[in-house]
């Protein structure tokens, strides 16, 4: 998912002009929690080592490392200073703290699996490790699924990219993998609105009863 004012065309010219550190780099902010393509950034360097003009196996290592560093510098902000400014963003939107507390228990329930099938959601790559640090999960834990989650994430993307690159065009691609990330975003969000929904309005029926 990327933003508009960050056109492939940017992107492409900015791995032509900087190499594997335009790739690094995307990557790492991205995985920081600052909203930056890093998924197509991914996939360009991908199709370029694929057209031999980056080294598959450096671009996969870099991959790597800017996920896991960004990775563990988002999950410090939010450990370190997400859970306050949550609580501001609670007030804006009339959350009580009850309730946060409540969604931050249940988030940690499932902080492994966010933190390590995130990175193939939109958006939720953005998130998951700040919201991590704001659950407060142990940092061992996190480190762990954070370096499985990355290291997956990055070898698809890569790979996909070094190979599919060679039969359709980097436009195609990155827009059916854009497409595939939101697609399955609103049924991650489905998965989890749908049963919270009728179970709050099951509870509202009891308690008209």
């Amino acid at each position: 998912m990327s933003l508009e004012l960050i056109s492939l065309e940017n992107i492409q010219e900015f791995a032509h002009h900087y190499g594997y550190w335009a790739i690094f780099f995307g990557i790492l902010l991205e995985n920081l929690g600052i909203p930056l393509p890093g998924e197509t950034v991914t996939l360009v360097g991908g199709f370029l080592a694929g057209s031999n003009e980056l080294n598959y196996w450096i671009v996969l290592a870099l991959a790597i490392t800017g996920a896991v560093m960004g990775g563990i510098f988002g999950y410090w902000i939010g450990r370190l200073g997400g859970w306050s400014f949550l609580l501001q963003v609670g007030k804006i939107f009339r959350f009580s703290e009850t309730k946060l507390l409540s969604i931050r228990a249940q988030f940690s329930e499932n902080a492994a699996k966010a933190v390590f099938f995130g990175r193939f959601f939109a958006l939720l790559r953005i998130f998951a490790a700040p919201l991590a640090g704001i659950a407060e999960m142990p940092f061992a834990k996190f480190l762990i699924y954070n370096i499985l989650g990355a290291t997956a994430w990055a070898s698809l993307m890569v790979t996909l990219a070094f190979f599919a690159g060679r039969v359709v065009s980097l436009e195609q691609l990155v827009a059916w993998v854009s497409q595939f990330a939101i697609l399955a975003l609103l049924i991650l969000v489905a998965v989890i609105a749908i049963p919270l929904w009728l179970e709050s309005r099951q509870v509202k029926q009891a308690a008209e009863d």
